[in-house]
């Protein structure tokens, strides 16, 4: 499952009561379609993932790492001499609130090259869109309940799953949802509110699936607000008219769309 707004989103948006819950699936099939029309038709993503990607070098700008993705968190770079130090590049734009879509390598520094391979390098970081990154997360209030959590675990024990979160947003856990816990993603795909347990797909997002200890803190993720209200109007749109909306137009998605050369 993969949704850039939640159940609980979609629910609200059409004003459903807390016990119509018959069309859920539905919704959540809904969802995913328009959060892939719109991912489509923009060419980003608007979920965080892990990711290595190989960039090919310029020999016209040898400095200059043009991205094929939007990069919101640079973990490494590697050339054919291994690991470089990130000190040596500029992240261009340099908001770290934003996606970065260049890196600039500093002054007097070159890449070391294999001589039989491509004019490449491997960049690992965490990719996608966001427009306020470094508020994207929100500490959930809640914590993992179980005294260990293991690497294949499907279920998550916590304290109140209706809870609020500690920005005051409720229920503070939503179908649907990206949670991070470490630096481990899982994807949430149902509640249980009677036993207080989420599951969850572990290792979401190209993330590497972990043991995470009792008390560990659980956060969530929540995609830039235009995007998420576009995914949900997209989704009712869909309910409407059983269509995939190909054609659906929007200026926002035509001032998202990702320029590539």
């Amino acid at each position: 499952m993969y949704t850039i707004a939640t159940l609980e989103d979609l629910r609200r948006h059409l004003g459903l009561s807390a016990t119509d819950t018959d069309s859920d699936q539905d919704l959540l099939h809904s969802l995913q379609e328009a959060s892939h029309l719109i991912e489509s038709l923009t060419q980003r993503r608007y979920c965080p993932r892990f990711q290595s990607r190989t960039v090919p070098l310029d020999r016209t700008a040898p400095r200059l790492l043009i991205l094929p993705d939007d990069l919101l968190e640079l973990r490494a770079i590697n050339d054919a001499g291994g690991e470089m130090d990130l000190n040596r590049f500029l992240r261009l734009p340099e908001d770290p609130d934003t996606p970065a879509s260049i890196l600039h390598l500093a002054r007097g520094v070159t890449f070391r090259l294999d001589a039989s391979g491509p004019r490449a390098v491997e960049i690992n970081g965490i990719w996608g869109w966001h427009d306020r990154w470094m508020q994207a997360w929100r500490d959930s209030g809640d914590t993992v309940r179980d005294s260990a959590l293991s690497a294949d675990t499907g279920t998550i024990s916590v304290y109140d799953v209706a809870g609020s979160d500690k920005d005051g947003f409720s229920p503070r856990f939503q179908v649907g949802q990206l949670l991070r816990i470490g630096d481990e993603y899982l994807r949430l795909t149902a509640i249980d509110r009677q036993n207080q347990r989420l599951t969850v797909l572990r290792g979401a997002q190209g993330s590497a699936a972990v043991a995470h200890q009792r008390g560990a803190t659980i956060e969530t993720y929540t995609a830039s607000l235009p995007i998420r209200d576009l995914t949900v109007r997209y989704a009712e749109l869909m309910i409407k008219s059983n269509s995939l909306l190909a054609d659906a137009p929007s200026s926002l998605l035509e001032r998202m769309r990702r320029l590539t050369a």
